[in-house]
């Protein structure tokens, strides 16, 4: 048919914000976080904003996930653990849980939440930490199929406004 319409910046639908989160902010949250940024790449979808933070955020990144991730093609060196906030976690529409003790009080209703409980690879070796990103890239890929597309959103915007 015609071009695909276009939103203009005075539209009040925001971007879709994901949210990865775990206790220290120093291994899986990162790890998902970085594969998640590639897929927004990959998949041109620029209403995507990704948010990563720990409950009880560590000094440093895991070297060994440095490690693993730099051989998958992935710079997570620049990166540091951040707290994440109560503002943003409001923010978010969805919050992947990555093992972390969050109960359901500590999340804001209407929030989509996945709890995927991996194990934390702060003592793991380089074999256990290529599995665990292995194992979070395939979760990864799985909820981008998942999320609505920028389109679907306007429709339910404009139908429930």
């Amino acid at each position: 048919m015609g071009e695909p319409l276009m939103v203009s910046h005075t539209d009040t639908l925001g971007p879709l914000r994901l949210g990865f989160v775990c206790v220290q902010n120093a291994g899986r949250s990162q790890i998902a976080a970085a594969l998640a940024e590639t897929q927004v790449q990959v998949q041109m979808r620029s209403d995507i904003e990704i948010v990563s933070g720990g409950t009880d955020p560590a000094v440093a990144i895991h070297p060994t996930v440095i490690e693993v991730m730099s051989e998958k093609g992935y710079d997570l060196s620049d990166r540091s653990p951040t707290k994440i906030t109560r503002e943003s976690l409001e923010a978010c529409d969805f919050i992947v849980l990555m093992g972390c003790a969050l109960s359901i009080e500590d999340l804001p209703p209407g929030v989509v939440v996945r709890d995927w409980g991996f194990v934390d690879p702060v003592d793991s070796d380089r074999e256990s930490v290529w599995a665990i990103s292995t194992e979070i890239e395939q979760q990864v890929i799985e909820l981008f199929d998942e999320l609505p597309t920028q389109a679907e959103r306007r429709a339910n915007y404009v139908t429930h406004e």
